[in-house]
C-alpha cells in the first residue's frame, strides 16, 4: 500500500500533467506569465499562484497554470502578474478569492488522492486522444 507522501506526489505529477495539456495546443503551451511558447514536456511546469503548500489550493485548476521555468523557478512565479492575469482570464476578484482559499485548512484521506489520480489520469488520456498527442 502506498504512503500518503508518495499519493500526494503521484497526484502532483498526473495534476501537473493535466494543466500543462490542458491549455496546449498541437503539444505547445503559453507560459501563463511571460507569454513564451514551448513544448508541455520541456521546459513548461504546473506553476501555482497560491504555493503548493496550501493544500486548499494545490490541485485547484484556477489556481494552478503553466508556466516555464524561469517564471516558475527563477523568478517565484511571478505572483504579481499571475494574480492580474487570474482576473483577466477568470474574472476580478479571482486572484483575492484564490488567497482566502489558500488559508483554509484541508486534509485528504488515502481515498480522496486515489479517487484524484485516477480522475487526472483519465483526463491527461482523453486530453492526449482529442490533441492527438
Amino acid at each position: 500500500m502506498k504512503s500518503i507522501s508518495k499519493l500526494k506526489k503521484e497526484l502532483d505529477k498526473w495534476f501537473s500533467l493535466y494543466i500543462r495539456l490542458r491549455d496546449s495546443h498541437n503539444g505547445l503551451v503559453q507560459c501563463f506569465t511571460c507569454g513564451c511558447v514551448k513544448h508541455y514536456k520541456k521546459g513548461m511546469q504546473n506553476g501555482h499562484f497560491q504555493s503548493r503548500s496550501f493544500l486548499a489550493t494545490r490541485f485547484n485548476e484556477e489556481n494552478c497554470q503553466p508556466q516555464c521555468v524561469g517564471c516558475n523557478m527563477f523568478k517565484q512565479g511571478e505572483q504579481y502578474k499571475f494574480a492580474l492575469n487570474l482576473d483577466a482570464k477568470y474574472g476580478d476578484g479571482k486572484a483575492e478569492e484564490l488567497q482566502i482559499l489558500a488559508k483554509k485548512i484541508v486534509k485528504f484521506t488515502r481515498v480522496d488522492y486515489e479517487e484524484k489520480i485516477s480522475y487526472y489520469k483519465d483526463l491527461v488520456e482523453k486530453l492526449k486522444k482529442e490533441k492527438l498527442i
